[in-house]
């Protein structure tokens, strides 16, 4: 019987989560499995992986395959690192304690990358919409004076109507000055004839 590391999928259509398992290689893809080991979920950014590392370890000593991406999922998370620093260990080149100290430092190491990661996202994510934010006011800044040069020239237009009017008066008024003369000149020519009549 060959046994593989490989996974399982599960979630909805569009939205895939997976079920990382030890399973008979002549089993079905979503049927029985001797072993969970873990789960991973590639849909966040990073991806989400939650691994038994030493049972990976244990599958992988009893010569458990993993397939391609069960492969790069053991390797991102350690456990074929710690693989290799248990043969390390039994060829005697280093003692058990140098090896947990090696993988606890190659741990930390991935755990910082991962953060500065998670960190860069989230930092392009804030620039994003810090510009876009920019570039809203800016569109605002421009409508807004859009407007403003239009009520500047309906304003000028407006004026401009309302100046010949004002000129209109004042040709009336030096108009009026004769007529004026005019109508002093009848009360006179009137007061003449009844003078004349009274004579």
């Amino acid at each position: 019987m060959s046994v593989k590391i490989r996974l399982q999928r599960h979630g909805k259509k569009g939205k895939p989560f997976f079920h990382i398992v030890v399973a008979d290689s002549r089993a079905r893809r979503d049927g029985k499995f001797i072993e969970k080991l873990g789960t991973y979920n590639p849909i966040t950014n990073p991806a989400t992986i939650e691994l038994d590392v030493d049972g990976a370890v244990k599958w992988l000593n009893n010569g458990a395959q993993p397939t391609d991406t069960a492969r790069a999922i053991l390797s991102y998370k350690g456990a074929l690192y710690k693989k290799h620093l248990q043969g390390g260990v039994a060829k005697g080149a280093f003692d058990e304690a140098e090896a947990e100290k090696r993988f606890n430092a190659w741990l930390e190491n991935k755990e910082k990358a991962v953060e500065g990661k998670k960190e860069g996202l989230a930092k392009s994510k804030a620039d994003a919409k810090k510009a876009a934010l920019e570039a809203e006011a800016k569109v605002n800044a421009d409508r807004i004076a859009a407007q403003e040069a239009v009520l500047a020239e309906a304003k000028a237009a407006e004026e401009a109507a309302n100046a010949p009017a004002e000129d209109e008066p004042v040709a009336a008024e030096g108009n009026e000055e004769p007529v004026a003369e005019t109508a002093e000149e009848t009360p006179a020519a009137e007061a003449e004839g009844t003078e004349e009549a009274q004579a």
